[in-house]
């Protein structure tokens, strides 16, 4: 099967899926759908680990050392810079960076790379006497700074932080752990950006 469509997903404990079964993170998802779209797909490559900051994805790469040419790539981080009270400053540098990692990944090619936004867990059950408000402010911020670093790299960047925000409405979108985003969640997120991923891949 050398001719299987190669996935790199870079991130932190939502890519990792904290929380829920194997088949239900989102690249994992992603990758099962666009299976029963007729693409080739292997299963997806991830590095990723929950409790992650920027600093410790570009370790955690260099530790993996994945080798060869990607079909896609993607990238989620930050959150954990946010948690630990760093600079959105400093994300953004590190951002940037790994940013110019993931279209090395891809070969140059930045249609093959996209960004997902960073969640809000300010709406779930974990942060409820921890300022949420405070912590959606400053995911906005960072998120804004990865869309500016984006847009800068014409890098495609999905917003799935409206989605997440929906969570303290719909209490089945959170894991069992209260935290972490549940499949279901998951799966809407695959569902706002797939027909644009569809298109990188040339169909």
């Amino acid at each position: 099967m050398g001719s299987s469509l190669r996935y790199l997903a870079l991130g932190d404990s939502y890519t990792i899926g904290e929380s829920v079964a194997e088949e239900k993170r989102w690249p994992v998802q992603l990758s099962t759908k666009l299976q029963a779209d007729g693409f080739d797909m292997g299963q997806p490559q991830i590095i990723a680990r929950t409790g992650w900051t920027t600093d410790e994805l570009d370790r955690g790469i260099n530790q993996a050392n994945p080798m060869g040419e990607f079909d896609l790539v993607s990238l989620l981080i930050g959150v954990n810079n946010q948690y630990r009270g760093r600079s959105s400053t400093e994300f953004a540098s590190e951002f940037e960076a790994l940013l110019k990692r993931a279209i090395d990944f891809a070969n140059g090619k930045k249609e093959r790379v996209f960004v997902v936004s960073i969640p809000d867990y300010g709406v779930t059950p974990f942060a409820i006497n921890r300022n949420p408000d405070k912590i959606g402010r400053e995911i906005d911020e960072f998120n804004a700074a990865q869309k500016r670093i984006c847009e800068k790299y014409q890098i495609d960047f999905y917003d799935i932080s409206p989605i997440s925000r929906e969570a303290d409405q719909k209490p089945s979108l959170v894991a069992g752990d209260g935290l972490h985003p549940s499949g279901e969640m998951y799966k809407l997120w695959v569902e706002s950006f797939y027909d644009k991923v569809k298109q990188k891949l040339g169909k």
